[in-house]
């Protein structure tokens, strides 16, 4: 009994914990895990918080919560719309192929088919996301580094 108990006993860096809480927060993804040698912490919220929820309610909510949701969200999501490129996984995307190299494509740059546009990083792949069609960068709605979500808006392409 007393094995299991000292096995069971964690320390927990609390400011850590909140650091990624934080982080969640200002990057509005579900969940974030980090690493340390043994040391293994992941931090998740419900999706109450993110995107899906503030749409999924806008065409049958009333006024107020119509009115509060596109305020919000009114810069990007309209330039994020069809002509979003999204990110087909979970990782950390990456606008250059390495450190100070030049990015894939700075807004304004015009870009075929097949080009790309950025790098989402999983599980240590390096995973090419490209042009689906030819056009203008308009928007590049993420940061290099940032950790992205499944089906997040990443690029817009017109």
């Amino acid at each position: 009994m007393n094995d299991k108990a000292e096995k069971g006993a964690m320390q927990v860096d609390v400011q850590l914990v909140r650091d990624l809480a934080a982080l969640l927060d200002d990057t509005n993804l579900t969940e974030i895990e980090v690493e340390d040698g043994d040391r293994k912490i992941r931090v998740a919220r419900k999706a109450g918080g993110g995107n899906a929820i503030a749409y999924a309610p806008a065409p049958l909510a009333a006024a107020p919560v119509a009115a509060a949701a596109p305020a919000a969200a009114a810069p990007a999501e309209p330039a994020a719309g069809a002509n979003a490129v999204r990110s087909p996984i979970v990782g950390t995307a990456y606008l250059a192929a390495e450190p100070g190299a030049a990015p894939f494509a700075p807004i304004g740059s015009t870009v075929k088919a097949g080009d790309t546009v950025l790098i989402v990083e999983a599980m240590k792949v390096m995973n090419a996301i490209t042009a689906p069609n030819a056009g203008t960068v308009k928007a590049v709605l993420v940061d290099n580094g940032q950790p992205v979500e499944y089906d997040q808006p990443l690029i817009v392409i017109e």
